[in-house]
């Protein structure tokens, strides 16, 4: 029963990861959270590591196939070595905070974002737009260390900061949600390495299926549900209207505030 749900909800990590730059964080989080609940205090830490993880592949791949057209709109490399480096050190945090303070800094920063992007102008309708001749601008170089160490330190990958930096600096979502991979890809890579070079701290020793921090099998039934998904979104992506693409992003932060909230410890 776990297998079948992981691999249902790789299937939902492919669409995000196309539709709206979600790597896999705010959807994996809460469901290896309940498939790893046997681990008790570590089942957080475990979820935003087996998260990670997935997000380099879906991330990593979600890239390889988006055009080149579409990544020129990032500009350089600062932004992606600065979230790498941030990355890493979120990553090192989330071996020294408390599992509770992981998943309740996890519930707490997506309500935030959802009040966010409902409440403040430039997100359901951003600058840019019908008709602005405003043009697009680009992503702050200074802003990918601290996005950087907090996506890597919730597990949540880089889309919940960005995707809404984007948006209000001009871009569509389809745009935004696009750019957000290669973005989750540059934070996630060392904080991976990171995860899997940590041993959880358990007392019966390493659990079966554990690699560092890392749930290595449902980590894998994960991508096997997401990865097919990707390749065929990407080659025959679904045209949606914006504001409703961007209404569903919200949708989706508000289903997740109260997953997490409800398998809280």
């Amino acid at each position: 029963m776990d297998l079948l749900v992981l691999l249902g909800v790789g299937l939902l990590t492919g669409t995000t990861t196309v539709l709206f730059g979600f790597g896999g964080g705010f959807v994996t989080v809460p469901v290896v959270v309940w498939a790893d609940s046997a681990l008790g205090g570590e089942a957080t830490r475990v979820a935003v590591a087996t998260s990670v993880v997935v997000m380099v592949v879906n991330a990593g791949f979600a890239t390889a196939v988006t055009p080149r057209r579409i990544l020129a709109a990032l500009r350089g490399g600062g932004p992606l070595l600065l979230l790498a480096a941030g990355g890493a050190a979120g990553a090192f945090a989330t071996r020294l905070a408390p599992p509770a303070l992981t998943h309740w800094a996890f519930v707490a920063y997506t309500a935030v974002t959802l009040a966010d992007v409902l409440l403040r102008p430039g997100f359901l309708r951003p600058r840019g737009q019908a008709g602005s001749s405003v043009p697009p601008r680009p992503l702050p170089a200074l802003v990918g260390a601290p996005v950087g160490a907090l996506a890597a330190f919730l597990g949540v990958g880089g889309s919940v900061m960005t995707v809404p930096a984007m948006r209000r600096a001009g871009h569509p979502m389809r745009v935004a949600a696009a750019l957000a991979n290669p973005l989750t890809l540059a934070l996630s890579l060392l904080a991976a390495t990171v995860h899997l070079a940590t041993a959880p701290a358990v007392a019966d020793g390493t659990p079966l299926g554990l690699v560092g921090l890392v749930d290595l099998r449902a980590a894998t039934a994960l991508l096997l549900g997401a990865l097919p998904v990707i390749a065929l979104l990407r080659r025959h992506p679904p045209h949606i209207p914006d504001r409703v693409h961007a209404w569903a992003y919200a949708g989706l932060l508000g289903v997740v505030v109260a997953a997490m909230a409800l398998s809280g410890p």
